[in-house]
């Protein structure tokens, strides 16, 4: 996959970003610099091999410290809401935004 300066032009435009001639040819660069290299690791055959939990894993056996799932602190929803301006079922209020 390439892009071309119209592909630029049109992300930046998205974007709200104005850029210069030279910087979109920059831009221009860099991504498909971006995208070379992930069609040269899209390239790579990976069957058969095992996703790693941890990049260490390749030197060593590691066992991952998970701590357990459990609530440690009490609720506290109707203290935190106390100062609040305006609640509707437990839940904030805020002003409605649309621009």
């Amino acid at each position: 996959m390439s892009l071309t300066s119209a592909d630029i032009a049109r992300i930046a435009n998205l974007a709200r970003l104005e850029l210069k001639p030279a910087e979109s040819e920059r831009m221009l660069t860099q991504i498909n610099g971006f995208f070379t290299l992930v069609e040269k690791m899209r390239a790579v055959d990976t069957t058969g091999i095992e996703p790693l939990a941890h990049p260490v894993a390749t030197l060593q056996d590691i066992a991952l410290r998970l701590r357990p799932d459990r609530v440690t602190e009490p609720n506290q929803r109707e203290a935190n809401q106390r100062n609040a301006p305006a609640l509707e079922h437990g839940l904030f209020l805020v002003p409605k935004v649309i621009e």
